[in-house]
């Protein structure tokens, strides 16, 4: 399975690329071929309808396109601007859902946030599930917020906390997995390789009979 990654932020010292990148490497070893992208790739002017209908998405816009459109689930890290959704990405979220088919729709997305502040950046997320669902992203239920990011990682990069670690592997592993078992469903960018990979995720998921009720 293919995911893109990327944090909505432009600064090169950015706490949530550093946090996406961490996430990646989970996904890497749960089995995703991961795209990691910075967010400056997709530099794109702010949303004009003129503009769109005189020449269509511009050169940004249409390269998160084609990177959205080649992948079957992502991994956003948005950094929460005044409580809220960071305007970048909501400007790109909204020159993409332009394009038709919607090219959101059916891709299982992940939020993360890194906020020096101690709410984490959890309120930024909450906005952010809005516009990706209403495109018809599928948003994974749980979100990673990183409270007092700055103090966060070690020189290595690693979450400190060890608590905080152990949950971000739970839940990559978990939403790499969902994101597998949806992707043949309903995603158009599935592949022959992710349709061989469901053959065998099926079965195993019957097999967890355990936190199934017994068959009547």
């Amino acid at each position: 399975m293919r995911l893109l990654a990327f944090a909505a932020s432009l600064r090169n010292e950015s706490l949530n690329h550093q946090l996406v990148a961490l996430a990646c490497e989970i996904a890497r070893r749960e089995g995703a071929d991961v795209d990691l992208a910075r967010f400056s790739e997709f530099e794109m002017p702010l949303y004009d309808g003129d503009l769109d209908r005189a020449s269509g998405l511009p050169a940004g816009a249409l390269e998160l396109k084609r990177r959205v459109e080649a992948a079957q689930a992502l991994l956003i890290a948005a950094p929460e601007y005044n409580y809220s959704i960071a305007g970048p990405l909501k400007n790109a979220i909204d020159w993409v859902s332009r394009a038709r088919p919607m090219p959101w729709r059916g891709r299982s997305v992940y939020l993360l946030s890194a906020s020096p502040s101690p709410m984490g950046g959890i309120r930024g997320l909450w906005q952010t599930r809005i516009p990706l669902e209403g495109c018809g992203a599928l948003v994974f239920p749980d979100m990673f917020a990183l409270a007092h990011a700055g103090e966060a990682f070690d020189a290595d990069g690693r979450l400190r906390d060890v608590g905080l670690a152990g949950r971000l592997e739970r839940e990559i592993a978990g939403f790499v997995r969902l994101a597998e078992t949806l992707a043949p469903i309903c995603s158009v960018a599935a592949t022959r390789e992710t349709k061989a990979r469901q053959e065998k995720i099926v079965p195993a998921l019957e097999d967890e009979s355990h936190i199934q009720p017994p068959a009547r």
